[in-house]
C-alpha cells in the first residue's frame, strides 16, 4: 500500500484535514519503541493510499522529546520506496510562519527526491474577510504544486485527492530552488519574501483576535471567564447528557423486561439480571457523559480558547511549581492520565515535567465520572435555577473536579519548595492560535471514537470483574444470603479498614476491584445490589444506594478516596515508563492512598457533624 506523510506545524489544521480526508477509518498507534501517537488511515477518495499524520512540530530543529521523536520519524519515512507524497498544511493566514517550516520540509525532500505538495489552509477565511494568496506565483517560485482549500468546509480537498492517487512518487520536474545547501537563516528570508509577495495581509485578523484577547487575557474579565467557562464545562456533563443517559437506562431496562421471563427461574437468570443488566448495565449508563466532555473540550481546543487558558494559568500554575504549558497535560488528565502523561513531554524543563507527572493523577479523570455521578445523583437533590442552567449536581461535579485540581496543586507547591532545584524553571512560550468557529462532524466523530474507546477499554475488565464479583457473592447459597456468600466472607475481612468511614464491606470491595480501573465501582456495585434486591426490577443504581441508608458523611468520604487514591495500574505503569523508575510510581501509590485515606476521614468527620 503506497503511502502519504501529513505534516504541518500546530493549529494550521492538519489533524482536520486528516479526519475529513479518511473519515472514520483511522487507527491511531505509537512510533516504534516510542509514546509519540501517530494516525493513521487510507484516503476515503483512494483507499489504496494510506494517510500518515505527523504530530505537529514548528520546526525541524526540536526544543522538546516529543519533537525530536517526530523529526526522526519523519527523516526515516522519507526513506521508504513506497511513499508517494508529503502533504505539508500552513496557514495560509500566516503565511509566513509555515513558510519556514514548509521550507525546512522541502528541502529534506529535494535530498531523498521525495514530491512535496503545499497546502495553504484556511481557504474560508480568506473569502470571509475578502484577502488574496497567489498560488500559481507561490507555486512557480517554488517548482511545487500549491493548493489552497479549506478544512473546515472541505472545498478544495477533492483537487488534492487526485494529487496525491496520480501514482507519482517521484519530485515533478520544475524549475525550482535549490534548498540543500541553504541554512536556516536564509530559508527565513526567503519565507519572509515569498509571504510577503504573495501572501494575503494579516492585519485584519490580527486586530479581530487582539480584541478578543484584550477581554480573555485581561486580568479580570479574563479569569472571571475562564471560571464561567469551566463551570458551564461541567454542568454540560449533566444536562447536555442526562436526556442520553436515561434513555440508555430505559434501554436497558425494556431488553431486561423483554429477555429476562424468556430464561425462566435459576442460575442463568440471575446471571443475566445480577451480573449483565445490574452490574454492566449500570456501568453503560454514564458512557453519555463521556462524550459530552471530549466534545466540549474538543471545542474549547478547537476555538483558539485552550491556549489562552493556558496564558491565564501560568501565572498561578508558577506558585505551585508548575508552568503555563502543565496546564495542557493536566486538562488532558481529564480525560485519561495516560495520553496526559505523554502530553507531559512538551513540557521543557525536566524539573517542571516531573512535578506535572504527580499532578496528572489527582487530575479528576473520565474513569472518576461515572463514580461522581453515581454518589452525587444518590446523595445531592436535582435543584436547578435559571431555566435549567445552573444545577446542583452540577455544583458538586464541578467542586469535585476544582478539588482534585486543588489538591493536584497543593502537592506540587509542597514538593517544589521543599525538593532543592525545583523552582528553576525555562522560559514559557506559547503560540496563541487564531480564534475559529469549531467544525462539528469532525469534534462528533472524535467523540464518538473516545467514548468508544472507553467502552472497550475498560468493558473487557468491566466485564471479567463484575462476573467475578457475581459469582463470589451467590455462592455457595445461591444469592439467598449476601452477608454470607464467599464475597461477604472476603468483604466481612476487610471491612475494619473501611469502617472508620462508615462504608460496609460492600463498598469495601468495590473500592478494592477498583484498582483495575475505577470505573469498575459502579459494575461491583451494580452487581452486589444487584443480588441483595433480586426480587425488584431493574432500577437506578442511585436509588438503590439511596434506600441502603448510606450516609452522607460516608457519601463525601468516598468522593474523596476516588478524587486522591491513584487507583489505575496503567496509569502507575506509564509513569514507570515515562520516567524511567519505579520510583515514582510506587512513591505516588502509597503517597496518595495514605493522602486520601487521612482526608476522606476529616471529610466524614466534617460532614457527620454538619448534618447532625
Amino acid at each position: 500500500m503506497r503511502e502519504a506523510l501529513l505534516v504541518g506545524t500546530p493549529n494550521s489544521g492538519k489533524s482536520l484535514l486528516f479526519n475529513q480526508m479518511t473519515g472514520l477509518n483511522q487507527k491511531v498507534a505509537n512510533f516504534p519503541g516510542i509514546t509519540v501517537d501517530i494516525s493513521s488511515g487510507p484516503v476515503i477518495a483512494c483507499p489504496d493510499v494510506s494517510l500518515v499524520d505527523y504530530p505537529g512540530i514548528y520546526s525541524l530543529h526540536s526544543i522538546s522529546e516529543e519533537e525530536r521523536v517526530a523529526i526522526r520519524a519523519f527523516k526515516d519515512a522519507l526513506l521508504k520506496e513506497h511513499l508517494t507524497a508529503v502533504i505539508c498544511i500552513l496557514d495560509s493566514t500566516r503565511l509566513e510562519k509555515g513558510l519556514h517550516f514548509a521550507l525546512q520540509v522541502y528541502r529534506e525532500c529535494q535530498k531523498t527526491g521525495k514530491r512535496m505538495v503545499l497546502v495553504a489552509n484556511m481557504k474560508d477565511v480568506l473569502q470571509r474577510h475578502d484577502m488574496k494568496l497567489n498560488c500559481e506565483g507561490l507555486s512557480r517560485s517554488l517548482g511545487v504544486p500549491v493548493l489552497l482549500l479549506s478544512a473546515r468546509t472541505g472545498d478544495g480537498i477533492a483537487n488534492l485527492t487526485a494529487m496525491v492517487g496520480d501514482g507519482q512518487n517521484k519530485a515533478e520536474v520544475m524549475d525550482r530552488p535549490d534548498l540543500i545547501h541553504m541554512g536556516d537563516l536564509d530559508l527565513r528570508t526567503l519565507a519572509h519574501q515569498l509571504a510577503h509577495q504573495y501572501g494575503p495581509s494579516g492585519d485584519l485578523l490580527i486586530r479581530s483576535q487582539s480584541r478578543l484577547d484584550a477581554f480573555f487575557l485581561n486580568t479580570w474579565t479574563g479569569g472571571l471567564a475562564f471560571l464561567a467557562i469551566m463551570y458551564l464545562l461541567f454542568q454540560s456533563i449533566f444536562t447536555w447528557a442526562a436526556p442520553v443517559m436515561d434513555a440508555v437506562e430505559a434501554g436497558i431496562g425494556l431488553i431486561a423486561r423483554l429477555i429476562l421471563p424468556l430464561l425462566g427461574e435459576g442460575i442463568l437468570h440471575d446471571f443475566v439480571k445480577d451480573a449483565l443488566f445490574e452490574g454492566i448495565g449500570a456501568f453503560l449508563v454514564f458512557v453519555p457523559q463521556i462524550f459530552v466532555l471530549t466534545l466540549v473540550v474538543g471545542i474549547l481546543e478547537d476555538s483558539g480558547y485552550l491556549a489562552r487558558a493556558a496564558v491565564i494559568c501560568h501565572k498561578p500554575l508558577r506558585y505551585f511549581g508548575l508552568t503555563g504549558k502543565s496546564f495542557i497535560p493536566m486538562l488532558a488528565g481529564i480525560a485519561c492520565a495516560i495520553p496526559a502523561i505523554y502530553a507531559a513531554r512538551t513540557v521543557d524543563s525536566p524539573r517542571k515535567r516531573w512535578l506535572t507527572y504527580m499532578a496528572i493523577p489527582l487530575m479528576p479523570c473520565s474513569a472518576r465520572l461515572p463514580v461522581y455521578t453515581l454518589l452525587i445523583a444518590a446523595f445531592i437533590p436535582a435543584n436547578y435555577a435559571l431555566g435549567g442552567l445552573v444545577g446542583s449536581q452540577g455544583l458538586a461535579m464541578f467542586l469535585m473536579y476544582f478539588f482534585g485540581m486543588f489538591m493536584g496543586l497543593i502537592v506540587t507547591a509542597l514538593i517544589s519548595r521543599t525538593t532543592p532545584g525545583m523552582r528553576h524553571d525555562m522560559p514559557f512560550v506559547l503560540e496563541m492560535p487564531p480564534y475559529r468557529l469549531p467544525s462539528w462532524k469532525p469534534l462528533l466523530r472524535n467523540s464518538w471514537n473516545r467514548s468508544k474507546h472507553f467502552v472497550t477499554r475498560a468493558g473487557a475488565i468491566i466485564c471479567t470483574v463484575t462476573i467475578a464479583v457475581w459469582f463470589l457473592a451467590y455462592f455457595p447459597n445461591r444469592g439467598a444470603d449476601l452477608g454470607a456468600s464467599w464475597l461477604g466472607t472476603m468483604g466481612r475481612f476487610i471491612e475494619p479498614l473501611f469502617a472508620p468511614l462508615g462504608l460496609d464491606w460492600k463498598y469495601g470491595v468495590a473500592v478494592l476491584s477498583s484498582f483495575l480501573a475505577r470505573e469498575v465501582f459502579v459494575g461491583t456495585l451494580g452487581a452486589l445490589y444487584g443480588i441483595e434486591a433480586a426480587d425488584e426490577h431493574i432500577s437506578s443504581l442511585a436509588e438503590k444506594i439511596q434506600a441502603s441508608g448510606l450516609s452522607p458523611a460516608s457519601g463525601v468520604a468516598c468522593l474523596i478516596l476516588f478524587a486522591l487514591a491513584l487507583q489505575c495500574v496503567s496509569t502507575l505503569t506509564i509513569l514507570a515508563k515515562e520516567s524511567g523508575s519505579l520510583r515514582l510510581p510506587a512513591q505516588l501509590f502509597v503517597g496518595y492512598g495514605i493522602l486520601a485515606y487521612g482526608v476522606a476521614w476529616i471529610g466524614y468527620q466534617l460532614t457527620g457533624w454538619i448534618v447532625s
